[in-house]
């Protein structure tokens, strides 16, 4: 065990320094443009594009400016946004991650253990009316937008019912930090969590059901039910644990592609000024440092997501320890 997550962090490494790579010559060595004045932002004076060729190294071999950049990223964390007036951008994404943190973290409580619910009595009680029922709502929730579903939480919750007693306790759009108020904190995020949850509840109810079924095929499944065990130790001991590593698969992967700023859109909706909000910024200025740096926070999220993905098969399928 100690081992495969060794060499789960090693394999961390490699993949961040070759991505590390690939965005910096993506963003910095495109054949015919010149990297000082897209850092410097549109209309720049000459002066401050000589200044910006002379502090990145632009005039120097591609390996001495690839060094220059993950030094003033990782090391002097001092890498400035000149669109955005010398806004440190290290700092800038320190800030926001804690928001996008709050907001993927809650939202995956309620749409691991909504899922898990409905995916699971639905197949135990497949093809009865409440596996049809559940499924329907699934399809429902799978098939509401984000943006619309949130729009229309806050039409209702910030609007002519707001001084009602249903949402009188519902604050103003915005975050509020955890270490200042934690109720506040719950209370400002608990209607993003839902809405940012109710795609994937449907979605991953759906991908457990049909797993669930697929394994009460197996064998195993027979076997059990004839030495007389009870149907829900099966399902919780035997099928459930099973279907559950397909499950972490697309867990790992949307955890990791939210955190790394897929919330975009329930972060601009609810006023949340995590990561994607700051990326969206970002990418209508052209703040090339800006977006090269949430390209690789990004990535790294995703990258550590699927190392804990791995290190989760370990735990669900024993099989695994022996490959």
């Amino acid at each position: 065990m100690f081992v495969m997550i060794l060499q789960r962090l090693t394999q961390m490494v490699f993949v961040m320094f070759g991505i590390s790579v690939l965005v910096f010559l993506i963003f910095f060595a495109t054949p015919g443009a010149d990297p000082a004045a897209r850092i410097a932002g549109r209309n720049a004076a000459p002066e401050t594009v000589a200044a910006v060729r002379r502090e990145f190294g632009f005039d120097q071999p591609k390996a001495t400016q690839y060094a220059i950049m993950m030094r003033k990223l990782f090391v002097m964390r001092d890498l400035e946004s000149f669109v955005n007036r010398g806004m440190k951008v290290v700092p800038a994404i320190a800030e926001a991650t804690p928001i996008t943190l709050s907001l993927v973290f809650g939202a995956a409580v309620f749409w691991v253990i909504g899922s898990i619910l409905m995916g699971a009595a639905a197949a135990a009680l497949r093809g009865g009316i409440i596996d049809r029922t559940l499924m329907i709502v699934s399809l429902i929730g799978l098939a509401m937008p984000v943006f619309w579903l949130g729009e229309m939480v806050n039409l209702v919750t910030q609007g002519r019912w707001h001084d009602t007693v249903l949402f009188s306790w519902v604050p103003g759009l915005g975050y509020v930090a955890l270490t200042e108020d934690p109720p506040g904190w719950a209370r400002a995020l608990i209607l993003p969590w839902l809405t940012l949850a109710t795609t994937y509840i449907g979605f991953y109810a759906r991908i457990l059901r049909a797993s669930l079924i697929d394994v009460y095929q197996e064998d195993f499944i027979h076997a059990a039910r004839a030495r007389g065990i009870a149907e829900w130790r099966i399902m919780m001991r035997h099928a459930l644990r099973c279907s559950l590593v397909p499950f972490a698969t697309l867990f790992g992967l949307d955890f990791g592609v939210l955190v790394g700023g897929g919330a975009l859109v329930t972060e601009v909706v609810f006023g949340l000024n995590g990561v994607g909000k700051l990326t969206y910024d970002s990418l209508q200025n052209l703040d090339l440092p800006m977006i090269m740096a949430s390209v690789i926070y990004a990535s790294f999220f995703v990258v550590l997501a699927n190392a804990a993905v791995d290190v989760a098969y370990v735990a669900l399928d024993p099989r695994v320890r022996t490959r």
